[in-house]
């Protein structure tokens, strides 16, 4: 139960949605968190002073993990704050909006792979040479069951993306494995309660899509948030290169 008492994790776009969900959890798990934002200053701010409230290392950085400059910042930063770095959750990533194929523009296309796929590599490349450093490192990446099953119409991009860090999570699983990290990644379905389905999930499909659940309801944050703590401090070490499916059923295999 104290396996991440001490432990020094960095949460990126950690402040919002299931972001915040998952640095509190880190935080109640006794871990010293790094919050990285990027338009949520006030609770990451709020976040910080809750860890340190309760005697833990906590800083909150802001930066847009599209630009590699930001990214290698945002590592060094960390470590620098913490001592060290031995959990990445890279949870930052967006729909941005919805678009058929018949009207995406390569800008488009371009920006949503940058957001989900491309920052995801910039940060974890950054941190790569200092998880290396600890015996039991891990990474967990947030994918979506968008990437399983190719997501609602005018999701073209965004579940091309998610389900490219299925492929990322696996590949970089035998990359690092034999330097002592594991590598593993969450497949949320239907999240409710976070920015993301507020934006771009009407009430409708969202009842629709709850009344296909086999258990019969939504999740939630904190659903995705305590399998994302466990995949990082799992206990016998065995899991890695793996995705856990967190949709209630709706989807299997």
């Amino acid at each position: 139960m104290n396996k991440l008492v001490g432990k020094n994790v960095l949460i990126t776009a950690g402040a919002q949605g299931i972001g915040e969900s998952i640095t509190k959890h880190f935080i109640d798990s006794g871990a010293n968190v790094a919050i990285h934002y990027f338009s949520s200053a006030e609770t990451a701010n709020q976040l910080t002073e809750y860890a340190i409230s309760k005697g833990q290392k906590a800083v909150a950085i802001g930066g847009d993990l599209t630009k590699e400059t930001d990214a290698n910042a945002l590592i060094e930063d960390t470590v620098a704050s913490l001592g060290g770095l031995d959990i990445l959750i890279n949870n930052a990533g967006s729909l941005v909006s919805r678009k058929l194929l018949s009207e995406m523009e390569a800008d488009f296309w371009h920006k949503v792979m940058d957001i989900n796929l491309t920052s995801m590599m910039f940060v974890t490349r950054a941190a790569s040479p200092y998880l290396t450093q600890n015996e039991n490192s891990s990474i967990v990446n947030l994918a979506s069951l968008a990437g399983r099953k190719g997501g609602h119409p005018g999701s073209l991009a965004y579940s091309t993306s998610k389900g490219a860090i299925l492929t990322f999570t696996r590949a970089l699983s035998s990359e690092l494995g034999p330097q002592g990290v594991r590598v593993n990644a969450v497949a949320p379905g239907l999240i409710l309660g976070t920015s993301f389905h507020n934006t771009h999930t009407t009430k409708e499909s969202a009842d629709e899509t709850t009344a296909g659940i086999p258990i019969k309801r939504a999740g939630n944050a904190n659903d995705v948030a305590r399998a994302v703590v466990y995949l990082a401090s799992e206990y016998d070490g065995f899991i890695t290169g793996a995705t856990l499916d967190i949709n209630g059923g709706v989807y299997n295999m």
